[in-house]
């Protein structure tokens, strides 16, 4: 009789467990289903440009603004014409790529509602001791191109203002992948990078390198870069969601800004295949750009914006001219 009771308290409490699971599963199931479908697709494969977004949904900050969001890379074109399809919601672009989209007599429905970094951190590597530590050294040197007329027409700019002769830059096609070991191999002189990957990986590899900012040589190439964009339709029709999403977006990156080391932590542990080192010494350094001096993150300053975009219109770099304001809005960030 004892081992009678004995096995149908065990009996109960098997069942119990499995009730309890069934509940808890069928609350998470109900949860979700409440919980609004939000698409971002990346500009390239993860890396700290998009930290703050892994945090977001890691920590649960998307979640808490009901959002189920999917974070995904390009498969089958760039972010800017994914977006535009409506394939996604969200997408990362940057302002010098936009361009000929703004420029065009149709262009596709996409507008940038925040601005991931608040200042171009793109620049010329070189290796050191090259003569490459400022513009004029390019002379007779050789670059590794992507053949871009917004590309080529900046390196003319600040190579004449330092006195150059940018005719006498030697060009190569850029199908670099590792840019410290292609210096180190001499694979090429000079290479259009962003510091915040490319600039930290040579410190990490240890790659004596020169570096200098376009931004510090020509404020009007202080453009943004990389910005997240959005279908003009989903942020019409959506406009809740659209500032929910910058909500907790903007919450995780203000906690990379605030806990780098945590942040790049994270960044590994949603996307294993991220080098942890080269994660964590770019982290160190990009948490520090997400805002620079400004107050808030996202924030995209219109005389910057408009500046850059008048430059290509005077120095005939895209068909017809971008008015004022166009393609950015300030007004989905948290106040």
């Amino acid at each position: 009789m004892k081992n009678k009771w004995k096995l149908l308290f065990i009996l109960s409490l098997s069942l119990f467990a499995v009730f309890a699971g069934c509940s808890n599963q069928s609350k998470n199931t109900t949860e979700k289903k409440d919980l609004k479908k939000v698409t971002i697709v990346l500009d390239w494969t993860p890396n700290t440009n998009h930290t703050g977004l892994y945090v977001a949904k890691a920590k649960g900050y998307f979640k808490k603004q009901g959002l189920d969001v999917k974070i995904v890379q390009p498969s089958d074109g760039d972010a800017s014409s994914i977006v535009a399809s409506s394939k996604a919601d969200f997408g990362i672009s940057a302002q010098d790529t936009l361009a000929a989209n703004y420029a065009s007599k149709k262009p596709l429905p996409i507008t940038a509602v925040a601005a991931i970094l608040q200042h171009n951190t793109s620049g010329i590597m070189s290796r050191k001791g090259d003569g490459i530590d400022r513009p004029k050294g390019l002379e007779g040197k050789t670059y590794a191109t992507w053949d871009s007329p917004i590309e080529k027409a900046m390196i003319k700019n600040v190579m004449e203002q330092d006195g150059g002769d940018y005719s006498k830059l030697k060009m190569i096609p850029n199908n670099i992948v590792d840019e410290p070991k292609a210096l180190k191999e001499k694979q090429a002189d000079a290479i259009w990078v962003f510091y915040g990957w490319g600039g930290v990986s040579a410190q990490l590899e240890k790659v004596p390198v020169d570096y200098f900012y376009f931004k510090d040589l020509n404020s009007t190439f202080d453009y943004y870069t990389p910005v997240i964009i959005s279908n003009n339709d989903f942020l019409k029709k959506n406009p809740d969601t659209a500032k929910k999403f910058m909500k907790a977006t903007s919450e995780g990156y203000n906690y990379a800004v605030d806990h780098p080391k945590s942040a790049a932590d994270i960044l590994v542990k949603e996307v294993p295949e991220t080098d942890s080192k080269l994660a964590q010494a770019s982290q160190k350094w990009i948490s520090k750009q997400y805002k620079a001096e400004e107050s808030r993150w996202g924030y995209i300053d219109p005389q910057r914006w408009n500046s850059f975009y008048n430059w290509l219109d005077d120095s005939k770099l895209i068909k017809n001219k971008i008015p004022s304001n166009t393609g950015f809005t300030n007004k989905y960030l948290p106040e």
